[in-house]
């Protein structure tokens, strides 16, 4: 089924070689057509995330991909069309996307197809706009909350909270009934972390020695895991405050990966999108007020500036807006 007023060419921003930031421009390129296990998409918005500029600079390149490329893993928009194949969606449903796979081009545009297993209906609670920076960061941190898969109850330090991907932790790890340490980055982090319901909230820029005896005040048995949204120094020092037997979980791509040591185990993890995670992603958000915190919005015209803003320092998340 296909919704009315499909134009024949959209607005997109795109690269024909690999490069810094100026080599995204803006150019009218056809919408894509959709297969029978697809759904495409009128975009709202789309996050902007360092794997977009891992795209932009050639070290990881969506299989299948052809120049010019289209980036943009997450998204969020109105489904405009179906295939013949396609269940639990239809012409006119709300959803957010992430999907690493996208041949036929990401979410910098007006119109995106993915398959529509990447897709899911968007929550109750979460606005459309904010929910098109949401979707690869939430997977990644409940894949990683999974990895660790602690009781409710125990206690979880969260390092890099602050972060796209940690703020987000935060929530979900208290819908999962733990008591959650937030180590933010920052005056800002720490406020943002407590806001969103963070049981004990520092900042990783203070004193090291001060950070860790308050961590092991809230936490006298020790934290019985550590979710590393960043490595370093300061992360080694952290597992300090692990209990005996206690787990560091890390994404694929945090560097230096943490050290592991007597007594600790370190696991790595990666986000899976699937219609089961994504069901569980949603059932833990509707669970309550859900946050997904924006840093900066940027119009599709402004997409370089995004890109340069992502080598900065900020709380959540960035966001183009394209409707």
């Amino acid at each position: 089924m296909v919704d009315a007023d499909v134009p024949e060419r959209m607005q997109a921003a795109a690269f024909d070689e690999f490069g810094g930031p100026e080599v995204i421009t803006l150019r009218k390129l056809p919408v894509p057509e959709v297969a029978a296990d697809e759904v495409l998409i009128r975009v709202l918005s789309a996050g902007v995330g360092v794997w977009d500029a891992y795209e932009r600079q050639g070290v990881f390149v969506p299989e299948g991909s052809s120049l010019p490329i289209v980036p943009g893993s997450d998204g969020a928009g109105t489904v405009i069309a179906a295939g013949d194949k396609v269940t639990g969606l239809a012409v006119g449903d709300q959803v957010y996307v992430s999907a690493t796979t996208r041949p036929k081009g990401g979410f910098y545009a007006e119109y995106a197809v993915v398959k529509a297993e990447y897709a899911a209906k968007l929550p109750d609670g979460v606005p459309a706009e904010h929910a098109g920076a949401m979707s690869t960061d939430a997977l990644t941190a409940l894949a990683g909350l999974d990895t660790l898969s602690l009781p409710a109850g125990a206690w979880l330090l969260i390092f890099g909270a602050s972060g796209g991907q940690g703020h987000l932790a935060v929530q979900l790890a208290k819908r999962q009934g733990l008591n959650v340490i937030a180590v933010a980055s920052g005056a800002e982090g720490v406020a943002l972390v407590t806001r969103l319901g963070a049981d004990v909230s520092v900042d990783g820029h203070g004193d090291l020695d001060e950070l860790l005896t308050t961590i092991r005040d809230a936490a006298p048995q020790g934290v019985a895991g550590i979710l590393a949204m960043a490595g370093g120094d300061t992360l080694d020092r952290l597992t300090e405050t692990l209990s005996d037997g206690g787990v560091v979980a890390y994404a694929h791509g945090v560097r230096p990966e943490p050290s592991e040591r007597p007594g600790m185990t370190v696991r790595a993890y990666d986000g899976v999108s699937d219609p089961g995670q994504l069901r569980r992603l949603n059932e833990l958000i509707e669970a309550g007020p859900f946050v997904v915190h924006v840093a900066e919005k940027f119009p599709l015209g402004k997409v370089r500036e995004a890109h340069q803003r992502l080598t900065t320092s900020y709380a959540g998340k960035l966001l183009l807006t394209v409707a």
